[in-house]
């Protein structure tokens, strides 16, 4: 079965043909980080415009690069939610009017299963069960993962999620955008004895996170100084850059470590763009090491957005449940969709 996968939620386009006996097929993607960096953050009617724009190209590449014609397809799965409402529209119209043009069936899939499933493209792909940390610009959740639509939520942010935290905080030093990359950059020349900040709900006995309160540290330290933070220098912004991933990272090192020690599982799974984190990683290994558990990372190019988690997020589905491959090709999105609202395939 081939699934043609379409990601259209925020500010990436990306399309994606996974094959369930071959794998992933093709993929290819279009970031619009360049566009929104003007104005410091994802504008969402320029993002759904560009969406538009980059959506049928995309297509036509991944149908080259796989050297597989488009009536070849056997169903066509899309995000349908959680994001923003016009660029999930772009999205969800362009592969249902291809489904009814190739008469296909469609399947919507949630964008958090995609990030959740994605890990299980690596070479190296986890058994379930699973402990799961999806941790990116809009979602820091804790989850058990039995398989498939089988997800049991732990605990969540209870404010600000954690690649939120990293943008505003870079922005706060005056980085560009998006800030998350640029203040892990920066955080490995500052001296981590230099700022103490705040490890918020480190110790609560529950699996909840609470970054605001770190984000506002970041802001009293800058506000601290005499200067504006432009003139502050680059060593002293790195040294608060530093001290905010250090931070952020032990929260969320700690928090893996007990949810695992919870249910006494011994596989841990890191998804979404925030997984992409150097210090992160390195600190989630160390921990692995001592404590004689396992992670598993999603690719680098599949940690943000991308077609091709979920071109098998729905390959994984119908493959479970054929039931699923309907030919209804009047759509709706759910820009609010809580992922304990999945059924299990």
């Amino acid at each position: 079965m081939i699934v043609l996968g379409v990601e259209s939620s925020c500010d990436e386009t990306g399309l994606a043909l996974y094959d369930t006996e071959r794998g992933l097929l093709s993929h290819a993607l279009h970031s619009q980080v360049a566009m929104h960096e003007e104005y410091g953050g994802v504008v969402p009617e320029l993002a759904s415009r560009d969406h538009i724009r980059r959506a049928l190209p995309l297509l036509e590449e991944v149908l080259k690069r796989a050297d597989t014609p488009a009536s070849d397809i056997d169903a066509i799965a899309y995000t349908q939610g959680p994001g923003l409402a016009g660029a999930l529209l772009v999205g969800s119209s362009v592969a249902c009017s291809l489904a009814l043009a190739l008469d296909k069936p469609v399947l919507g899939v949630h964008h958090l299963e995609g990030h959740l499933l994605s890990p299980l493209l690596a070479s190296e792909r986890p058994e379930f069960p699973f402990i799961a940390l999806l941790v990116s610009g809009g979602h820091t959740q804790l989850m058990r993962v039995d398989g498939v639509g089988r997800y049991t939520l732990l605990g969540e942010t209870l404010d600000d999620a954690a690649g939120e935290a990293f943008d505003k905080s870079a922005k706060l030093l005056g980085l560009g955008y998006p800030g998350g990359p640029a203040i892990s950059r920066l955080a490995e020349f500052g001296d981590p004895a230099a700022y103490t900040l705040p490890r918020p709900m480190l110790h609560s006995k529950d699996f909840n996170f609470s970054f605001s309160g770190l984000k506002t540290a970041v802001l009293t330290v800058v506000k601290n100084h005499s200067e504006a933070v432009a003139n502050i220098c680059e060593q002293d912004k790195a040294n608060i850059a530093r001290g905010f991933v250090d931070a952020i990272v032990e929260v969320l090192t700690a928090k893996c470590v007990n949810a695992l020690k919870h249910t006494g599982l011994k596989r841990l799974v890191i998804a979404g763009g925030v997984g992409a984190n150097r210090q992160l990683r390195e600190s989630l290994n160390a921990a692995a090491a001592r404590r004689k558990f396992k992670v598993y990372y999603p690719e680098l190019e599949f940690c943000t957005d991308n077609g091709a988690m979920i071109a098998f997020a729905g390959a994984m589905r119908l493959e479970r449940n054929p039931a699923l491959a309907q030919r209804e090709y009047a759509f709706n999105v759910r820009p609010r969709w809580p992922l304990d609202e999945l059924e299990a395939a």
